[in-house]
C-alpha cells in the first residue's frame, strides 16, 4: 500500500450482483488488451488492472495529514457524503474521494488547461497545446493563487491537493485507471502531483465554454464574403421583447436606468443596444472594418477553437441552460422550489460529480454543510444547497470577449499612430514519443494574446481584409488578438466557498459579487421563503465606436474597453411580485438598461415556455409540486412546429408518399417524444427548410465539412452556367455548422414568413424531380418532399416504423481514448446509444445541429429540483454516474434514468443519509 494510505479493513465494491453486470465487458477487455499487448500477458493483466483501479469504499484506511477521522458514506449510486470535523479535513477528503473515482478525468483536464496534452497523447495534440499555451490559462490561474485569493481559500486548495496526492502516493498508472494501462503501451507517462493551480485552471476552461458571443463575431465576419449587410441582419434579428420576457422585470436596474435618464448622461458604455441585433452587421461602415476577406483567417481561428477538447463542455454555439424558482405562495409546500439543468456537450464521465460536504458540527473551525454538483478536480460545491439556501446557474451570455485586428510592425504593433512592442515568452511543448517543440507567444501591452500566431490560415487575415480608408497599410497582414475577462486574475474560487456557506440573501449577494468569471445568471431560494436573482461578473464597458459584435481595429484606442460595470449597477431581483423567476439564456434586461451587456442574447424560446408552464399551473389558485418542476424540465413542445405546421398542412402535395408523411402532422400536439413519427418528419422538414433557404447560401466556412455545392465563381462576370461554377465544399464540423436550427433561426423564419416572396425563399431545382422554389410556399413544398425521401433513406419507406428517437440518439464517448483511440478501445470505453425525446430550443433541451444531422450534441448535463420546505425531498440526477472507471457499476448507472426523465432521491440530513448509505469508509489520521 502507499506509505500514507494504509488499508486496515474493508473490501472493494462489487459483490455478485455487480459482477454479473461487468462480466461481458470484462471478457471484451481481455480480448482487446490481448490484441494490443500480447495474448498471455494481456489477458492476465487486463483483469488485474480493472480490479486494481476500483476505489476502496468500505472499511478504513490511514490518510496522513488529517487532524481527525473523516467518514465517507456512499449511497446505492456511489454518490459520496463526506463528514469531517475541520474545514481542511473536509476538503482533503474531498480531494481523496474525487481522485478515487475520477483521477484520470482530472489529469486530462489539467493537461488540457495547461496546454500539455501532448505529454499524454503525443504529437496529435501539439496544435491544441500551442493554442492553449497562447491563452495561458494556467499562468493566469497561478497569478490568481498568488495575488487574488483569500488565505482561507488557499488553505482549502492546499488541503484538497494533499488529498489527491495522498491517493496517488505509491500508485502506478494501472492502479489508478484503465486508461493509463492503455497509455502505457505507447508511452511511459506517469501522473504528477496535484497542485492548487491545477484546480483553479479548471475555472478558466469553464469560462472558455461560457465566454459569450465570440463565435457570433467570427460567423458574422465570415458571412461578409457571401452576404450583404442587410442579409446578415436578417440572420441576426432583434430580440423579441414584446413576446419573450426578460429575466429581470421588477429589479434594481430600473432605478439605475431612471437615474441615467434623469441626469441626461445616457449610456456610460456609449451604446444602449441590448437587442439581439448585431449593430455592426447592419451597418456597412462598421462591418467594413473586418471586411469579407477576413474569411480564411477567422475560419482558421474557428478550426482551432473547435479542436479544443470537449472535456470542457460544449464548444461554439448552442450552449444553454434552464433554471427557475417558484416562491412559496405558489407551491404545495408553502416554501420555494428551485430547478436547474445546465446544458453542455455530452461527456463520459459527466462534467459533474455529485457530493455532499458536511461538518459534523458547524462552527468557526468547520463551516460547511453543503451538497450538490462539484467539478472533479476542484474543492467545494458549484451548484446545490446548504441548510439555509439553494442556488442554480445558467449562462448569462454577456459579451466578455472581443477580437481585435492588429497591424503587426516589426517586433510590435501599431497603436494610435505609434508602435508598441509585444511582450513575448517562449513555451516548450513536450511530446510523448517525439521531440519537444518551442513556440513564442506574443501579447499586446494590455495582455491580449496574438491568436493568429497559432494557425497558418490566420496569418492571412490582413492580406485579404477589407478595412476603412483610415486603416494602416496591411503590408504582410494583420494579426488577430483576443481580449477576454478570464485572462485577468480573478476571485471566482473565493466565490465558490462563500456561496457554499451563505445563509441568506445578503451573504449570497456578497458571495456572488466575487464570481467574476464566467458571468452567470444566479438564482436563489431560502428556507425563510425568499427568492432572488443576481447577475455577477466582470462585464466590460465599451465606447460608442464599438458594440463588440464584430472584430475591431486594434490600432485605434477608441475601440478598447473603457472599464467594467460596477457590481452595484448589475441587475438583480429579490422577491418579485409575480412570485417566480425564470432564467434560460434569454435577455437579462430590456432596452432601458444603460449598459450594453451583449448584442447576442438567446431568443427566449425556452424561457417563455417555462414561464407559460408556470403561469398555466398557478392560474385560478393552482399550486406547484416538486414533481411538477420535474415534468416541466421534460417538456418536449416544439415552438417552431406550432408556427410552421399549420402552414405546412395547407401545402398542396401531389405525391402520395409525401402526402402520407404530411398526414403525420395532422392532429400532432407538437411534442417531440422519442416514439413520435410526426416529430421525426417535422424535424426533417425543418432541417430541409433551413438547408434550402439559408444553409446553401452561406459561405463554405460555415457549412458542414464534406458537403459540397456548385457555386458561382467569384471572378465570373458572364451568365450563370456550368462553366462559371466551381465545386465548393463545407469546412465546419457537423455539430458546429450553420444553420444550427436553434431559436435564433426560429426568429429568422418567423420574421420572413411575413415576406413570402423574399429572396431567401428562392432555391434552384434539385436532383431528380426536386422542384425549384420562387416563394415560401414552394420552398416549404420542396422541403416536405426532400424530408420524405431523406427519412425513407434513413428509416425506411414504411412511415409506421418511423420515430424521432431512431434519429435523435445520444452516444456517450470517453473524451480521450474513446474519441480518438482504436475501435476496440472505443468499444470498451464508450456507451450508447440512447433514443431521446426533446430537441433544439425545447425545455428538454437535447440539442441537435440541423445543418449536420439529428444526433444529440448537447444535453441537460444534470437535473435537480430543490425543495426548501424539506431538503430531503429534493431530487437530482447526473448524466452518467459517479465513477470514471469504465467497468464500475457506477460508470453510467444514472444515464438510463436520466434519459427517461427520472430523478433520484437527494439525501441531506444525517438521518436521510444514513438510511440511503450502502458503503461506509473511514479515513483515519
Amino acid at each position: 500500500m502507499p506509505p500514507n494510505t494504509t488499508a486496515t479493513t474493508g473490501d472493494k465494491p462489487g459483490k455478485s450482483g455487480r459482477k454479473k453486470g461487468r462480466k461481458a465487458r470484462l471478457i471484451v477487455l481481455v480480448l482487446v488488451l490481448a490484441i494490443v499487448g500480447g495474448v498471455a500477458y494481456g489477458a492476465y493483466w487486463s483483469i488485474s488492472t480493472v480490479r486494481a483501479s476500483f476505489p476502496q469504499t468500505k472499511g478504513s484506511l490511514t490518510l496522513k495529514g488529517l487532524s481527525g477521522p473523516v467518514t465517507v458514506k456512499r449511497d446505492g449510486n456511489g454518490i459520496p457524503q463526506v463528514y469531517a470535523s475541520s474545514d481542511q479535513d473536509l476538503f482533503m477528503a474531498q480531494g481523496y474521494v474525487q481522485a478515487q473515482d475520477r483521477f484520470y478525468e482530472m489529469d486530462v483536464r489539467r493537461h488540457m488547461t495547461s496546454g500539455r496534452l501532448s505529454e499524454m497523447f503525443g504529437k496529435g495534440q501539439v496544435k491544441n497545446d500551442e493554442f492553449l499555451r497562447t491563452l495561458g490559462w494556467d499562468r493566469v490561474a497561478k497569478q490568481e493563487y498568488d495575488t487574488k485569493l483569500s488565505d482561507s481559500t488557499k488553505k482549502y486548495l492546499q488541503a484538497y491537493s494533499e488529498g489527491v496526492n495522498a491517493y496517488l502516493q505509491g500508485k502506478d498508472g494501472k492502479d489508478i485507471s484503465l486508461e493509463y494501462a492503455a497509455l502505457g503501451f505507447v508511452n511511459d507517462y506517469k501522473p504528477e502531483q496535484w497542485t492548487p493551480v491545477d484546480s483553479i485552471s479548471w475555472l478558466k476552461a469553464m469560462a472558455w465554454d461560457l465566454r459569450g458571443n465570440m463565435q457570433d463575431e467570427i460567423d458574422r465576419a465570415l458571412m461578409t464574403s457571401r452576404l450583404d449587410a442587410q442579409q446578415i441582419k436578417d440572420l441576426y434579428p432583434d430580440y423579441p421583447y414584446s413576446r419573450n420576457k426578460t429575466i429581470v422585470q421588477e429589479g434594481q436596474y430600473n432605478e439605475i436606468s431612471q437615474a441615467f435618464e434623469q441626469s441626461g448622461t445616457g449610456s456610460t458604455s456609449g451604446s444602449t443596444s441590448t437587442s439581439g441585433t448585431s449593430a455592426g452587421t447592419g451597418d456597412t461602415s462598421s462591418s467594413s472594418t473586418t471586411g469579407s476577406a477576413l474569411t480564411s483567417q477567422l475560419a482558421g481561428l474557428y478550426n482551432v477553437l473547435d479542436d479544443v477538447p470537449t472535456a470542457v463542455g460544449v464548444n461554439g454555439q448552442g450552449i444553454g441552460s434552464n433554471s427557475w424558482v417558484v416562491g412559496g405562495k405558489y407551491t404545495i409546500t408553502g416554501k420555494p422550489l428551485l430547478a436547474n439543468d445546465p446544458h453542455l456537450s455530452a461527456s463520459l464521465p459527466s462534467v459533474w460529480y455529485q457530493m455532499g460536504l458536511h461538518c459534523t458540527t458547524v462552527s468557526s473551525k468547520c463551516q460547511y454543510d453543503v451538497t450538490g454538483y462539484t467539478f472533479a478536480g476542484m474543492p467545494g460545491v458549484v451548484i446545490g444547497h446548504n441548510a439555509d439556501i439553494a442556488w442554480g446557474m445558467t449562462n448569462s451570455g454577456v459579451d466578455v470577449t472581443d477580437l481585435y485586428l492588429e497591424k503587426v510592425s516589426g517586433d510590435g504593433y501599431q497603436y494610435d499612430g505609434g508602435t508598441k512592442p509585444f511582450t513575448t515568452r517562449t513555451e516548450t511543448i513536450k511530446v510523448a514519443g517525439g521531440a519537444s517543440k518551442k513556440i513564442v507567444v506574443r501579447q499586446t501591452a494590455d495582455g491580449m494574446p496574438l491568436l493568429s500566431d497559432r494557425d497558418d490560415e490566420l496569418v492571412q487575415v490582413g492580406k485579404k481584409a477589407s478595412v476603412a480608408n483610415a486603416a494602416p497599410d496591411r503590408g504582410d497582414g494583420y494579426g488577430v488578438a483576443l481580449k477576454w475577462t478570464a485572462l485577468e486574475p480573478g476571485t471566482t474560487m473565493d466565490a465558490v466557498f462563500a456561496l457554499d456557506k451563505a445563509s441568506d440573501w445578503t451573504d449570497f449577494r456578497a458571495a456572488a459579487a466575487q464570481f467574476d468569471v464566467p458571468s452567470q445568471n444566479l438564482i436563489y431560494a431560502d428556507t425563510k421563503n425568499h427568492i432572488g436573482y443576481t447577475l455577477p461578473g466582470k462585464i466590460p464597458t465599451r465606447s460608442s465606436a464599438d458594440d463588440g459584435s464584430v472584430p475591431a481595429p486594434g490600432w485605434d484606442s477608441k475601440y478598447r474597453w473603457t472599464g467594467y460595470i460596477k457590481q452595484d449597477e448589475l441587475p438583480y431581483e429579490y422577491d418579485p411580485e409575480r412570485g417566480y423567476i425564470v432564467t434560460a439564456n434569454q435577455a437579462v434586461v430590456d432596452k432601458k438598461y444603460p449598459y450594453t451587456l451583449t448584442t447576442d442574447w438567446g431568443y427566449g424560446t425556452r424561457s417563455q415556455r417555462i414561464t407559460d408552464l408556470i403561469e398555466s399551473k398557478i392560474k385560478d389558485g393552482g399550486k406547484i409540486s416538486t414533481d411538477d418542476m420535474r415534468q416541466m424540465q421534460l417538456d418536449n413542445s416544439s415552438e417552431i412546429a406550432k408556427l410552421l405546421v399549420p402552414k405546412l398542412l395547407k401545402i398542396d402535395i401531389g405525391d402520395k408518399d409525401v402526402r402520407e408523411a404530411q398526414k403525420l402532422l395532422e392532429g400532432w400536439d407538437y411534442t417531440q417524444d422519442s416514439d413520435s413519427a410526426a416529430a421525426a418528419y417535422f424535424n426533417s422538414v425543418w432541417r430541409n427548410i433551413l438547408k434550402l433557404a439559408f444553409g446553401n447560401k452561406l459561405p463554405k466556412e460555415l457549412r458542414v465539412k464534406g458537403q459540397c455545392l456548385w457555386v458561382e465563381r467569384a471572378d465570373s462576370t458572364g451568365p450563370v452556367d456550368d462553366d462559371t461554377k466551381v465545386r465548393e465544399c463545407g469546412e465546419r464540423a457537423a455539430d458546429q455548422a450553420q444553420p444550427d436550427g436553434g431559436d435564433r433561426w426560429f426568429e429568422v423564419v418567423r420574421n420572413l414568413m411575413d415576406k413570402p416572396d423574399s429572396d431567401w425563399w428562392k432555391t434552384p431545382a434539385g436532383a431528380g424531380d426536386r422542384p425549384k422554389a420562387d416563394n415560401m410556399d414552394q420552398l416549404f413544398q420542396r422541403a416536405m418532399i426532400d424530408a420524405r425521401w431523406e427519412l425513407t433513406a434513413k428509416l425506411g419507406k414504411d412511415i409506421d416504423t418511423w420515430s424521432w428517437g431512431r434519429l435523435h440518439r445520444l452516444f456517450l464517448k470517453n473524451q480521450t481514448l474513446g474519441t480518438d483511440g482504436p475501435a476496440v478501445v472505443k468499444y470498451v470505453l464508450n456507451r450508447g446509444p440512447w433514443k431521446l425525446s426533446g430537441g433544439e430550443a425545447t425545455v428538454n433541451a437535447t440539442g441537435w445541429n440541423a445543418a449536420g444531422g439529428y444526433g444529440v450534441v448537447w444535453v441537460p448535463s444534470m437535473r435537480m429540483v430543490v425543495n426548501l420546505a424539506d431538503l430531503d425531498k429534493s431530487k437530482w440526477i447526473n448524466l452518467t454516474g459517479a465513477s470514471g472507471h469504465a467497468f464500475s457499476a457506477h460508470y453510467t448507472d444514472q444515464t438510463g434514468k436520466w434519459a427517461a426523465g427520472e430523478l433520484l432521491p437527494w439525501s441531506f440530513s444525517d438521518k436521510a443519509v444514513d438510511k440511503s448509505t450502502g458503503d461506509t469508509l473511514v479515513l483515519k489520521p
